[in-house]
């Protein structure tokens, strides 16, 4: 899960707000492509990063808490600072030292898709209330809008359904439903912005069409727009049901720049995950 996240989104980081003409000419995962602003290949965002805080919080025995998410966002932003959040969130975590300093200078009243982007391990979580009570925790530190809290939480919810429940693809919309966390376009096929409502809808609409990761990976940057972000949180579900044929391309896997926080390290992180959730069937 974690390095297809990574991969996912070090592709799609690619095309992100690229012209068209640039998708339909090189998304073809045969290579990564330079980042258009910041001039970047083969490198995970923001999205990656602050999945990967939320994995560690999760295999921290401390009870959860603002405080406790905060200081792991600031924490893995200061070990590896990197270019993808927003100017004003990469500009606000490089000024603070703790979390409680984040916690005191953010307006966190965002309806962004950034909670849902780092949602996906939330799932790992046996109890569904704790699922949400985390996803809806973890949200209001950055985007305390009731429609960033909602999309935090269905995705977290439906990486819960494949990875606790065993669920199959096609019950999925019917179990968001059940939970009332369905309000989303189910038939997305238009470019993605960056506020929560398009993300998670052009990701479920991506999910579901699908049943292999590199034509999910190929659909999700077609669209255009946001693909990193649809990219990654999309390839993150998709892991998690095993009907999923896991087909990402070896190049992409090798390509990966990232000598520190890469494929070593994700797939350790993410043993560690099974191994503390007895999750290593799902």
């Amino acid at each position: 899960m974690l390095k297809e996240i990574a991969i996912a989104d070090a592709y799609g980081a690619g095309f992100e707000f690229s012209s068209i003409e640039k998708v339909k000419a090189h998304n073809n995962l045969s290579v990564y492509s330079t980042h258009d602003l910041y001039g970047f290949i083969a490198k995970y965002t923001d999205d990656t990063q602050m999945t990967i805080a939320i994995s560690e919080l999760l295999l921290s025995d401390d009870k959860f808490s603002r405080e406790l998410i905060a200081d792991k966002f600031v924490d893995c932003f200061k070990r590896d600072k990197r270019k993808g959040y927003s100017k004003g969130f990469y500009a606000l975590l490089c000024s603070v030292r703790t979390g409680s300093e984040l916690l005191l200078k953010i307006k966190p009243n965002s309806d962004r898709n950034g909670a849902a982007m780092r949602s996906v391990p939330i799932g790992f979580l046996k109890n569904k209330e704790q699922v949400i009570e985390l996803a809806t925790m973890q949200a209001k530190v950055t985007h305390d809008t009731a429609v960033a809290i909602k999309s935090s939480c269905a995705i977290a919810l439906a990486s819960h359904f494949a990875i606790n429940k065993h669920g199959k693809l096609s019950e999925l919309k019917a179990f968001l439903q059940s939970e009332g966390y369905a309000d989303w376009n189910f038939d997305w096929n238009k470019e993605v912005s960056i506020l929560a409502y398009d993300t998670v809808s052009a990701v479920f609409s991506c999910l579901l069409k699908h049943n292999n990761l590199k034509d999910l990976l190929r659909s999700s940057v077609a669209l255009c727009g946001d693909t990193d972000s649809v990219a990654s949180i999309a390839v993150g579900l998709a892991c998690c049901f095993s009907e999923y044929e896991q087909n990402l391309p070896l190049n992409l896997i090798e390509d990966l720049d990232e000598p520190d926080y890469g494929i070593c390290f994700l797939n350790t992180l993410e043993k560690q995950l099974h191994k503390k959730f007895n999750s290593l069937n799902f």
